[in-house]
C-alpha cells in the first residue's frame, strides 16, 4: 500500500517536472520567435530603413538629378563685360538600336553616315548593338544635321538637347581660358581657368522627386520634392579685351613677319597684379580644340615654358647694386672687354670694348663685364639674395595649373663663372611671367606683387567677391627702383631700346637676346635666338608693365629689331587706350635739356658731357 503511494507520487513529480520542461521549452520557443520577429523588424525598419525606403520610393517615385549651370567666364571690355566662355544647348545624335532589325539597321547606317560625316561601317557596327536603348553617334551637331536627322523621321535615330560648353570669341585667350571637355566619363575643365577653377565652375547638383502611378506615370496631383541645383560662380578675368585682342594681333604679325617659331606677350598692373593681357602664337580655336595637331599647344607658355633670358635681366642685377649701396648712379668703372674666370673668358657681345663707363651706360650699350662688375661688388651671397627675392627660381603662385619653377640651382654651387653669366641672364632660367612679375617690382617701388588672372568671383545669387592685391615682399627700396628706371628710360631714348619708344611719351625698358638650349644634345642651337623687351610705362607712374618674348625669328637676330618694335606699338597703344597724354618730345634731340630740367644730371654720359661742354666752350667763343 505504501509502495503503491510512493509510486503514485513518483509519477505525479515526474509528469509535473515533464510539463514544466515542456512549458520552459514553449517559452524559449516563444521569446526565440518574437526576438527572430523583434530582430527581423528590427532590421527591416531600422538599419535597412534608408534601402527598403529607397526601394519603395522607386516604385512610387520618380527621380531625376537636376544639373547645374556651369559658371561664366568674362574679361572687362570698358564699363562692361565680355563672356569668353559660356554654355550652350546644342543637340546629340544618337540611336536606338534594340529597335532596330538588321535591314533596317544597314540603310539607315547609309543615310546617318552621310548626313553626320562618319564612318559608315562604325555607324553600322552601333545600329547593330541589339538591346541597347542610347548610342551616342555624334555630339554637338549644327543646325543643318538636326535639320536632316529630324527629316528622316526614324525613331531608330534620335536627338537629345544637352548644354555644351561654348566660346563665343573662339582662338581669344585660348590658353589663359581653358576649356571644358571629359575626364573619367564627367565633363571637366582640362586646361587654363577653366580646370584651375573648376570647382567653382562647377556648383551643386540637385534633385527631383516626382510621385508615380503604376504605369509610371507622373501624378501631377502627387506628392513632389525638390532641391534646386545650385549654378556655379561666375569669374570676371583681370584681362582687358581690347588690350588682349590689340596683343594677340601684334603678336601674330610679328611672328608672320619674320617667321618666328612662336611668341608671347604680357602685360600687367604693377601694383594690382591683375593681368591685362597674355597672348600667345601659336594657337587654337577653343570650339574645335580636338582638332590641334598636338596637346603641347593647350600649354599656356607663359607659365609653362622656361628660358634663359639674357640681357633684359641686367636691371635686377644694376638694381640690387644700387639697393645694396655697392655703386652709386653715377659710378663708373673701365670696361677692358672681358673677364677671365677659372679657364673661361667671358666678353661683350660682338667682342666689343668700352673703356670707362658709367652704370647708365652699362644698361645703355647692355655691357656683359659691366654687369659683372656689380656682381663682384655685391658678392655671390648677396647677389643670390636679390635673385630669390625677386621670386626667380620659384612659382610666381598665379592661380593657373602648369605653372614652372625656373632653374637657378646652378647659383647655389657656388662657383663664380655661375654668379658672373647670370648677372647678364645666361645659365639660369626663368619663366616669362617671373620675368614679368619682376619688372612689376622695378616698376612699382620696389614690392613683389603675386600675379593674378581672375578680378572677382560672382556666386549664384549675384554677390560679388573681389580677388585682393596680394604683396609677397618688399625686394628694393623706391630710391633703387627709380634709378634703374630712369638707367632704363635713357636705354629707350639713346640704348638699344630705341625701337621701342613712343614719341611724346616717357618709356623704360630693355633688351635681351639670348641663345636656345639644345635640351637632347646640351650647349645652344647654332643660328637660334630668343628675343626678349621687358619694361614700362610712363616711367613717373607706370600704369603697365610688359614683356614681349619672340622664338627664334629668321630674318633678325637681335630682340631690338624683334621684340622691341612689338613692345613700341603696344605701349603706343596703351598710352592711347589709357587716355594718357605725351609728356616729353625726345624726337627733336631735347635729351639733355630735359634731362637737366628734371634734375637727371647723374644720368649723362661721360660722351654727352664731353660734347655738352664743347658745345659750352663754342658758346663762350
Amino acid at each position: 500500500m505504501v509502495n503503491n503511494i510512493k509510486e503514485k507520487g513518483q509519477n505525479n513529480d515526474s509528469r509535473e517536472k515533464t510539463f514544466k520542461n515542456r512549458i520552459n521549452i514553449l517559452s524559449f520557443l516563444v521569446l526565440s520567435l518574437f526576438g527572430i520577429v523583434f530582430f527581423r523588424l528590427y532590421f527591416l525598419q531600422v538599419k535597412s530603413y534608408d534601402y527598403y525606403k529607397e526601394q519603395a520610393d522607386r516604385q512610387h517615385f520618380f527621380q531625376s538629378t537636376l544639373e547645374p549651370k556651369r559658371g561664366g567666364i568674362f574679361l572687362s571690355e570698358g564699363s562692361g563685360l565680355l563672356p569668353v566662355a559660356t554654355n550652350k544647348e546644342m543637340f546629340t545624335a544618337f540611336a536606338v538600336p534594340s529597335i532596330l532589325d538588321d535591314e533596317s539597321a544597314e540603310v539607315l547606317s547609309y543615310k546617318v553616315s552621310e548626313i553626320l560625316d562618319l564612318d559608315r561601317e562604325k555607324v553600322y557596327s552601333r545600329l547593330l548593338k541589339k538591346g541597347d536603348a542610347y548610342e551616342p553617334l555624334k555630339r554637338k551637331i549644327s543646325e543643318e544635321e538636326v535639320f536632316k536627322i529630324k527629316e528622316l523621321d526614324n525613331e531608330g535615330i534620335q536627338l537629345e538637347s544637352e548644354s555644351w560648353r561654348y566660346y563665343p570669341n573662339n582662338s581669344l585667350a585660348a590658353q589663359v581660358v581653358g576649356f571644358e571637355g571629359y575626364k573619367n566619363d564627367k565633363k571637366s575643365g582640362l586646361y587654363g581657368v577653366e580646370k584651375s577653377y573648376n570647382d567653382l565652375l562647377l556648383g551643386e547638383k540637385g534633385w527631383l522627386k516626382q510621385e508615380k502611378d503604376a504605369g509610371s506615370r507622373w501624378i501631377s496631383i502627387g506628392e513632389r520634392f525638390i532641391s534646386p541645383a545650385q549654378n556655379g560662380n561666375d569669374l570676371v578675368l583681370s584681362l582687358d579685351y581690347a588690350i588682349q585682342f590689340k596683343a594677340e594681333l601684334t603678336l601674330k604679325n610679328a611672328i608672320e613677319k619674320h617667321r618666328a617659331e612662336g611668341g608671347r606677350i604680357i602685360v600687367l598692373d604693377p601694383y594690382s597684379g591683375d593681368i591685362l593681357a597674355m597672348a600667345q602664337e601659336p594657337t587654337f580655336d577653343l570650339n574645335n580644340f580636338s582638332e590641334v595637331e598636338s596637346p603641347s599647344l593647350y600649354m599656356n607658355s607663359s607659365l609653362a615654358n622656361v628660358y634663359e633670358c639674357g640681357s633684359v635681366f641686367k636691371a635686377f642685377t644694376m638694381v640690387a647694386g644700387l639697393d645694396a649701396g655697392v655703386i652709386e648712379a653715377d659710378s663708373t668703372y673701365v670696361d677692358r672687354g672681358e673677364v677671365q674666370i677659372s679657364g673661361y673668358t667671358i666678353k661683350n657681345s660682338e667682342e666689343k670694348v668700352y673703356g670707362e663707363q658709367t652704370m647708365t651706360e652699362i644698361i645703355e650699350k647692355s655691357i656683359n663685364t659691366g654687369v659683372i662688375y656689380i656682381e663682384q661688388k655685391l658678392g655671390n651671397d648677396k647677389f643670390l639674395d636679390y635673385v630669390e627675392k625677386f621670386g626667380f627660381g620659384k612659382k610666381t603662385g598665379i592661380e593657373l595649373t602648369g605653372e614652372l619653377n625656373g632653374n637657378i640651382s646652378n647659383l647655389k654651387t657656388n662657383r663664380d663663372i655661375e654668379y658672373y653669366t647670370a648677372s647678364f641672364g645666361q645659365g639660369i632660367t626663368v619663366t616669362p611671367i617671373q620675368l614679368a612679375t619682376a619688372y612689376g617690382t622695378l616698376a612699382n617701388g620696389g614690392e613683389l606683387v603675386k600675379p593674378k588672372i581672375v578680378k572677382s568671383i560672382i556666386d549664384s545669387k549675384g554677390n560679388e567677391k573681389k580677388i585682393e592685391r596680394e604683396v609677397i615682399r618688399k625686394v628694393v627700396s623706391q630710391d633703387a627702383s627709380n634709378k634703374v628706371g630712369l638707367m632704363l628710360e635713357s636705354n629707350v631714348i639713346k640704348g638699344h631700346g630705341k625701337s621701342a619708344g613712343v614719341p611724346g611719351y616717357r618709356v623704360a625698358g630693355k633688351t635681351g637676346t639670348a641663345q636656345i638650349s639644345d635640351k637632347e644634345k646640351g650647349g645652344y642651337i647654332e643660328g637660334s635666338t630668343v628675343g626678349s623687351f621687358a619694361g614700362f610705362g610712363p616711367v613717373d607712374k607706370p600704369k603697365f608693365v610688359m614683356l614681349v618674348v619672340i622664338d627664334d625669328p629668321k630674318d633678325v637676330e637681335w630682340a631690338e629689331s624683334t621684340a622691341g618694335p612689338v613692345f613700341g606699338e603696344m605701349a603706343k597703344f596703351l598710352f592711347e587706350h589709357y587716355g594718357i597724354k605725351p609728356t616729353e618730345d625726345y624726337t627733336k634731340g631735347e635729351l639733355e635739356k630735359f634731362r637737366k630740367s628734371h634734375n637727371y644730371l647723374n644720368f649723362i654720359s661721360k660722351e654727352d658731357e664731353k660734347e655738352e661742354n664743347e658745345k659750352d666752350e663754342e658758346k663762350d667763343n
